[in-house]
């Protein structure tokens, strides 16, 4: 006489929890999965081609995005700001600042009246074409800005899982063959689809793409920076976002910046297109789990965005390479708790039917930590033992 046994339920915190979630709340979801490896990668047509997960062993793999289950399920939708999570989002940049999309004309640039545009919080974008291993979105829209003036855009958008070659060119090393990854490939092309041009006068755009990940007791994000004088690259790090970053959190070793991701004290810093790489990345020792960030960044100095809120000196001085730390609020709230690191492209200073092209490539690598050890020591030059006890020192 045969049994029959229901399937278990996927626990909190794999890959196959998370496909089962959003079938539960009937949100449609894409899934890119490689043949040959665990890999497989998540993404949501509805919230703007987000990709919301991914892992490296199947359904029963690590989830390496943070997802805002508790959020999504509860329906909600606010007019502000959805965060509903995820390892990768595109946004527009300015922020703040008289160019910004995400307060009104002749508003004080506050947390009260920052709203995030609806078509890159709520809308859905289309689906133009999707195969194995890669789909393309698209969105044409029209947001005004801060200062008045209409822009109108569109958005194209190409998710790619990328294979053992590609992983490993990217990583210019070979990767032991213990070791569990999954890597993919975003290119996003932004384009002027109005009359005017986007120029200092009008205002102008950048892709932000914005990477949630789970934070842990022991995680840091790592920054590598071009060596130089401040009085010829500018300053290191931009530290004070919310608040000077306290120095046990932060640390400058060698030509590395580390910052403490635990999801316990909400900080952010930045690092300028003068002082960026294209590289950036994160490790958790608890998980054994290797992040490496790759963002196109031009090779010759250009000018990029100022998100900083309210009045400012220069609209294009800013930031190309973010990591944001989130933690508790006065009131002891906490959105998270999860980490970002977020990339953005060059000012999109485009004359009409102009575009501007940013992609970015997010590796993650599971192992043995001799083996991890071996990408971080040929992509940096640094050791993992080094990196991990660098919030051990006194």
């Amino acid at each position: 006489m045969g049994s029959c046994t229901a399937q278990k339920p996927a626990s909190k915190g794999t890959y196959g929890y998370d496909v089962e979630f959003f079938e539960k709340e009937s949100i449609e979801m894409i899934q890119l999965k490689a043949n040959d490896n665990g890999a497989a990668v998540l993404i949501s047509p509805g919230y703007q081609g987000r990709i919301m997960t991914s892992t490296s062993r199947g359904m029963q793999g690590q989830s390496f995005g943070w997802i805002n289950h508790d959020y999504i399920s509860s329906g909600k939708i606010n007019d502000q700001f959805n965060p509903f999570g995820g390892e990768e989002r595109i946004w527009l940049g300015p922020e703040g600042g008289p160019f910004s999309i995400y307060f009104d004309q002749d508003e004080e640039q506050n947390f009260g009246n920052w709203r995030v545009p609806k078509e890159l919080d709520t809308s859905p974008f289309e689906l133009v074409q999707k195969s194995d291993r890669s789909v393309q979105f698209q969105k044409s829209m029209q947001i005004s800005n801060a200062s008045g003036h209409p822009l109108k855009l569109s958005i194209d958008r190409t998710i790619t899982l990328l294979d053992l070659k590609e992983t490993e060119a990217t990583l210019s090393t070979s990767l032991h063959r213990s070791l569990d990854w999954v890597a993919y490939e975003s290119e996003n092309i932004l384009s002027n689809k109005g009359d005017d041009s986007w120029d200092e006068n009008s205002g102008f755009l950048s892709i932000w793409l914005l990477s949630m990940f789970n934070p842990s007791e022991e995680g840091l994000v790592f920054l590598p920076f071009q060596e130089g004088s401040e009085e010829e690259l500018g300053k290191i790090v931009e530290d004070n976002y919310f608040g000077k970053v306290p120095e046990e959190r932060l640390i400058i070793k060698g030509n590395m910046v580390y910052f403490k991701v635990d999801g316990k004290h909400r900080s952010k810093i930045g690092l300028s297109p003068e002082r960026s790489t294209p590289y950036s990345g994160s490790y958790d020792p608890t998980s054994k789990t290797l992040t490496i960030l790759w963002y196109s960044k031009p090779k010759d100095p250009t000018p990029y965005v100022n998100s900083k809120w309210g009045e400012q000196e220069d609209p294009l001085k800013g930031d190309a390479l973010n990591s944001y730390n989130d933690g508790p609020v006065a009131d002891g709230s906490i959105l998270g708790p999860f980490y970002e690191i977020e990339s953005s492209s060059p000012a999109a200073l485009l004359q009409p039917g102009e575009s501007i092209k940013h992609s970015q490539r997010i590796i993650h690598i599971t192992g043995e930590e001799k083996y991890l050890n071996e990408v971080v020591n040929n992509l940096f030059q640094v050791s993992l033992t080094e990196m991990v006890s660098v919030f051990e020192e006194d």
